[in-house]
């Protein structure tokens, strides 16, 4: 519990820096533990330390971990790549999907969604180092894909996510989320209303947050090492 607080404090004093190095507005900025691998009893002393949002990228290994943590009353984040036969686990349990980057994907979530649940936050993933080993819409494709996941009524677009080509340059990384940040601006003057940027973990949050990110996904500065997975 010591460890994991300590780990906390030390990731939001990290951030609170980055914004003002930034100039940007306190606050402006929010932290998505990222607990994949990691069990419940991790999760649990993150949240009586106080942090709320936890990010999952296994179903199987996720829909445990809620049921056991469903009294905590936390916010939980899909951030994995999502198959279509883990649309309708993902829609009935989590809060936020980010790595929505085909249209019938949405539209699976859009048609699990319960009616008595709130409608599911999405951030469209975006490859906007254009990659071909790496998921995401590319930015050529990313106005359709927009238009068409804001029309469906159990959805609810917020934004863009992106993990960017690693082993680059500082200004090649600063680069590569100054354009996310241009494509949701892009958006933005389309009538969409986008308000997250789901961009930097934990080794260049600080330049995530300089060009403009919201949200940032931290898990190894938080948790340790991660284990390695089984699924």
């Amino acid at each position: 519990m010591d460890t994991v607080k300590s780990a906390l404090q030390a990731v939001q004093a990290r951030i609170a820096t980055a914004i003002q190095a930034a100039g940007r507005e306190p606050g402006c900025v929010e932290l998505l533990a990222v607990s994949k691998t990691f069990p419940a009893a991790a999760v649990a002393a993150a949240a009586n330390a106080g942090q709320r949002a936890f990010g999952e990228s296994y179903v199987q290994e996720a829909l445990p971990k809620l049921a056991a943590l469903r009294d905590l009353s936390l916010t939980w984040h899909f951030i994995g790549p999502l198959q279509r036969n883990k649309t309708q686990a993902v829609a009935q349990h989590f809060d936020w999907v980010h790595s929505v980057d085909r249209l019938i994907i949405a539209q699976r979530l859009n048609d699990a969604r319960p009616a008595s649940m709130p409608p599911l936050n999405i951030c469209l993933q975006v490859n906007i180092s254009e990659e071909t080993s790496k998921s995401g819409v590319t930015p050529a494709g990313l106005s359709a894909l927009a238009h068409a996941v804001a029309a469906l009524p159990r959805l609810r677009l917020r934004g863009l996510m992106a993990i960017p080509r690693g082993g680059v340059d500082t200004a090649t990384q600063h680069a590569q989320f100054a354009r996310l940040r241009a494509l949701q601006t892009e958006l933005i003057t389309l009538d969409m209303p986008l308000d997250t940027l789901s961009m930097g973990m934990s080794d260049d949050l600080e330049i995530a947050i300089a060009e403009g990110a919201t949200l940032v996904r931290v898990g190894s500065a938080l948790f340790g090492t991660r284990p390695i997975p089984t699924h």
